[in-house]
């Protein structure tokens, strides 16, 4: 079998077994299960989704990681409160461990400076991904949640293919060329023969502080048509939520009242805990 090129258009390889394509973990690591959380395009609140899944995740008493893929807008390790460098053990890098007991490895965790910009092309950014499952010894870990960068580029393709992703969570946003571009991001899960456990729609309304009305900030969500349509789940609705916002500015997101998020945890469990 040749390298993949990731130019699905032009490729002959059928990926329905994806297990041909799979990277072995690191020795000192045992992932049960990888979710990712992806998005169609950027600004829907797909690392504030991760995180969220993560810290809901720990209470249910699992052990929890989070492989940051998003390398060129690492913001996991903002959220939870990380700082400085990972370390080593000789053998292999380990990953920072949050106050819950999350752990997290992201490229911010591996930098001096973490304002300095990432320029590399798709390829090298893959290849870092890669590192990350291949080369940091995670432990026991019943689920890992990969936050991917939105789009349907290298670092996406490289996740469904190289690691053994159980499936993977849609998050979207109402407006009507999101719609569309998640019908992108589907039709790409599906072409890779990734599960799509559900969609989760952020920023759906606003409540109102005084008398507690939505108000749909973007326009009539239209993700129920699409759910319908591509035969998925719509688990979550979630609001625009300041709160949501202050807490990760402060690295406290394992403080955020998850509620909103259990039908995502629960449709998780369900699926691979029955």
């Amino acid at each position: 079998m040749s390298e993949c090129t990731h130019d699905c258009s032009n490729c002959s390889s059928n990926c329905k077994d994806r297990k041909e394509f799979i990277k072995p973990q690191n020795k000192g690591s045992n992932v049960k299960h990888v979710i990712a959380v992806v998005s169609g395009k950027g600004g829907v609140g797909k690392s504030m989704m991760t995180s969220l899944l993560s810290t809901a995740m720990r209470r249910r008493d699992r052990e929890v990681a989070i492989l940051d893929a998003d390398v060129t807008g690492p913001s996991i390790p903002q959220a939870f409160g990380l700082s400085g460098m990972a370390s080593g053990n000789g053998e292999a890098l380990l990953p920072m461990t949050t106050d819950t007991g999350i752990k997290v490895m992201s490229l911010n965790l591996l930098l001096p400076d973490t304002s300095s910009p990432v320029v590399w092309r798709g390829p090298v950014i893959a290849g870092a991904v890669l590192q990350f499952w291949q080369e940091v010894a995670y432990g026991e870990v019943d689920y890992m949640f990969v936050d991917c960068p939105p789009g349907t580029g290298d670092v996406p393709l490289t996740v469904f293919q190289s690691l053994p992703v159980s499936g993977i969570i849609m998050v979207t946003s109402p407006q009507d060329l999101v719609s569309m571009i998640v019908e992108k991001a589907i039709g790409m899960a599906r072409l890779m023969n990734v599960p799509i456990l559900g969609i989760v729609e952020n920023y759906s309304y606003l409540e109102c502080p005084d008398c507690g009305k939505r108000i749909e900030i973007f326009g009539k969500s239209k993700i129920d048509e699409i759910a319908k349509e591509r035969n998925i789940p719509v688990l979550a609705r979630l609001p625009i939520n300041p709160k949501l916002s202050s807490l990760v500015d402060d690295g406290r997101i394992e403080e955020a009242d998850t509620t909103l998020v259990e039908p995502v945890i629960d449709e998780i469990l369900s699926k691979f805990e029955q």
